[in-house]
């Protein structure tokens, strides 16, 4: 699904691509009001500032703020030996529809994660979606008592 897509770029770390990317964005969820509506202040918030200053606010909230962080496994795992367990399970399902996930991020980054959704039948990626909700909301709701932008990413 588009949206999945257009989740995981605005999730990721802010590059000049992205801003420049932000009206192909907006157009692309022309066709889902609801989407829109709720990524607004997200696409505002990206448009209207520097990238540098959208930049340190992305380490701010994702970076240094363990509850708020996008690794899904951290969450549910901490630093346990499970999680470990958990990013081999999840490179196999990765790996089974055909999806090599760069190296340099974790399986379990969540924009990663919703690039290989964006991937994958409708129904595969709600099966995962649905196992990975709980965390993915419990985070947006963080972000929305912090009052960030990035919130209604999460819960849309």
């Amino acid at each position: 699904m588009q949206i999945y897509r257009i989740l995981s770029a605005l999730l990721s770390y802010p590059q000049a691509e992205l801003i420049e990317a932000l009206p192909e964005i907006r157009a692309a969820l022309a066709d889902e009001p609801e989407n829109l509506e709720a990524l607004q202040p997200l696409l505002d918030y990206l448009q209207s500032n520097s990238l540098i200053a959208v930049q340190e606010n992305y380490v701010g909230t994702f970076d240094r703020t363990p509850s708020v962080a996008l690794h899904l496994f951290e969450h549910i795992h901490g630093e346990s030996r499970d999680r470990g367990q958990a990013m081999v399970d999840l490179i196999e399902e990765y790996h089974r529809y055909g999806f090599e996930p760069e190296i340099s991020e974790l399986p379990d980054y969540v924009p990663l994660f919703l690039e290989f959704l964006s991937l994958v039948d409708d129904d595969v990626a709600e099966r995962l979606l649905g196992e990975a909700i709980h965390v993915l909301a419990a985070i947006g709701v963080r972000l929305q008592r912090k009052q960030s932008p990035y919130a209604n990413a999460l819960l849309v």
